[in-house]
């Protein structure tokens, strides 16, 4: 006799099954057996630590708790299978051992349902290392169905809207949202041992900068005030250094007002770090370090497994200009290109699209992009940007047209964006005012000017260098996930009943 149900077919199969799982719980509750009304269960152990630690548990009582999975009832005895946090385990129930009117219970409870079991750790004849229960405790009755085990749940709209049911179904799920975990522990590990201090920066702010993107809007109504939610963490954490904390760095949401792909969701994770005394090529030294100390913690290994691509992060990594990147994969050398009308007329030879407000550094950002993003699979600092696509970056010295700036790519994706940040508040009014003539020319992701920023440069910022992380795409790496959302457990989707408006 099989204790799991079948699939229903039909909705109205559904429902009655449904209706059977209410009349159950009613008939519990009029015997004084509601497992609502349980406040606690003491779970001594988790399944996959009975099976790695058998032969000093073998005889030994335990106590588990989890989701039943599986149920095969054989008259006075039967099996079923615990899922927890950790894996899951086989039970063996019988008659005599928990007894009459508990085993006649047991036999009603449904798949899905949460048990507590108490026993001892044993193998069956067949060599599965099991819990013979001496007790079974219904901890709370499940009133759904959950999908068929044998086919899992597999239509992604429904795993990302109902996480818990994805979680419960594929295990393999569960484990991508344990090493993201172990990621941002690891992260944090890492910069707290490097003499980093973890801070915290508002979310609701009146000037969202520090990126180029559109912010969500809302509306205060104690001040009776328009605000926005942050884009970056970046002007707020410089303020910091401005204060004399010399190495910070936050972990937490930003939000931005842009399209949703498979590597972007509108609110997503950040990493910011700040450091006073270094430059960008020290962010590029700390990165390298950090990807490798991080992938060695969660995944075992330096040499990462990505889709068809393996990815060494155990070899230094690249470093090259943007000039130099472009002329390798474009042929296009902008160094030979003088003027904004020069680099047009390159973009029109080469079918790059650009609008009338680009002027040449925004052009060759135009070509990077086209040309040479998708051929940078393995780790790879691309360096010195156009100050025009820079505005909070401290110029190149010896080229006052490009910036102290990398970014980082893996898979030709942008994973970190780092500077020189530029502290001198005179060059910085004059790009916040660049990027106001900007906005006003129609790009609706220009910074604004933020007058508290420039007064803090004012009272002095010394040399510092910082770095923005993207911590999804960072774990998608290091899971092999094909899309930003297999790496949010909830991520942001259309209100059901109107995905077709």
């Amino acid at each position: 006799m099989a204790g799991q149900e079948n699939k229903p077919q039909t909705q109205e199969e559904l429902s009655a099954l449904l209706k059977v799982r209410r009349e159950k719980l009613e008939n519990l509750q009029n015997e004084g057996k509601d497992p609502f009304v349980i406040t606690k269960y003491n779970v001594s152990i988790h399944s996959q630590d009975i099976k790695d630690q058998f032969d000093s548990l073998e005889g030994q009582e335990v106590t588990i708790a989890g989701r039943m999975m599986f149920k095969r009832v054989m008259g006075k005895a039967s099996f079923c299978n615990i899922q927890d946090l950790k894996g899951n385990i086989q039970s063996y129930v019988a008659r005599d051992d928990i007894g009459e009117e508990s085993y006649k219970d047991f036999k009603k409870y449904d798949i899905g349902d949460i048990l507590g079991i108490k026993g001892f750790v044993f193998k069956t004849k067949t060599g599965e290392i099991s819990v013979h229960a001496k007790e079974v405790l219904l901890l709370s009755k499940s009133l759904q169905v959950l999908p068929e085990k044998h086919h899992g749940l597999t239509d992604t709209d429904i795993r990302y809207r109902q996480r818990y049911v994805d979680l419960i179904m594929n295990t393999d799920v569960k484990e991508t949202f344990i090493k993201r975990s172990k990621v941002i522990s690891s992260i944090r590990r890492y910069l707290d041992e490097d003499g980093f201090m973890e801070v915290e920066t508002p979310m609701l702010v009146s000037n969202a900068g520090g990126a180029a993107a559109r912010p969500f809007n809302t509306h205060f109504n104690a001040l009776d005030e328009d605000l926005h939610l942050r884009i970056s963490l970046e002007l707020y954490l410089k303020r910091l250094i401005v204060g004399g904390l010399e190495k910070v760095y936050e972990i937490g949401r930003v939000f931005r007002n842009e399209g949703l792909d498979t590597r972007h969701n509108p609110e997503f994770t950040l990493m910011e770090l700040y450091q006073a005394y270094t430059d960008y090529h020290g962010m590029m030294d700390l990165t390298e370090k950090l990807y490798r100390h991080v992938a060695k913690e969660v995944t075992g290994s330096e040499i990462l497994t990505y889709g068809e691509h393996t990815i060494d992060l155990s070899k230094p990594f690249e470093r090259i200009t943007m000039l130099d990147a472009v002329k390798k994969y474009s042929g296009v050398d902008f160094n030979e290109i003088h003027s904004t009308e020069e680099a047009k007329k390159a973009a029109d030879e080469h079918h790059v699209e650009y609008e009338e407000r680009h002027v040449k550094g925004d052009i060759l950002n135009l070509f990077f992009e086209e040309f040479v993003e998708e051929h940078l699979i393995q780790p790879v600092f691309i360096m010195d940007h156009p100050v025009e696509i820079s505005p909070l970056t401290k110029r190149k010295p010896d080229n006052p047209d490009y910036v102290e700036r990398f970014e980082f790519f893996i898979n030709g994706w942008e994973m970190a964006n780092a500077y020189s940040e530029l502290n001198d508040p005179v060059d910085q009014r004059a790009r916040f005012e660049a990027q106001e003539k900007e906005f006003a020319a129609g790009n609706e992701e220009a910074n604004h000017t933020d007058e508290d920023f420039l007064n803090a440069l004012s009272i002095g910022m010394p040399p510092t260098g910082g770095i923005g992380f993207g911590i999804d795409r960072m774990v998608m790496i290091m899971t092999n996930s094909p899309a930003i959302r297999d790496v949010l457990l909830f991520p942001t989707m259309k209100t059901l009943g109107k995905e077709n408006q």
